[in-house]
């Protein structure tokens, strides 16, 4: 579906960012899916959910950027 890139906010705080395929963000109806993905998540709330901070759902690059928890780092070979 895409990449998720870890970045800072304007204030600072790590955010995931979730960045749809180019191929994707030219498909139409998988753009209508993700629209609907972003509106839902941004009715979700509670302790073990990560809010939604933003989204653009219309640009080049369709994403949005979600906070960050710590966990485990892990390697790969």
């Amino acid at each position: 579906m895409g990449r998720v890139y870890l970045g800072l906010s304007p204030g600072g705080r790590a955010v995931a960012v979730k960045v749809i395929r180019a191929d994707l963000a030219q498909d139409t109806g998988f753009l209508a899916r993700f629209r609907r993905e972003v509106a839902v998540a941004r009715t979700v709330s509670g302790l073990f959910t990560a809010p939604v901070i933003d989204a653009d759902v219309d640009g080049r690059y369709p994403g949005w950027p979600r906070p960050t928890c710590p966990g485990p780092r892990w390697r790969t070979r």
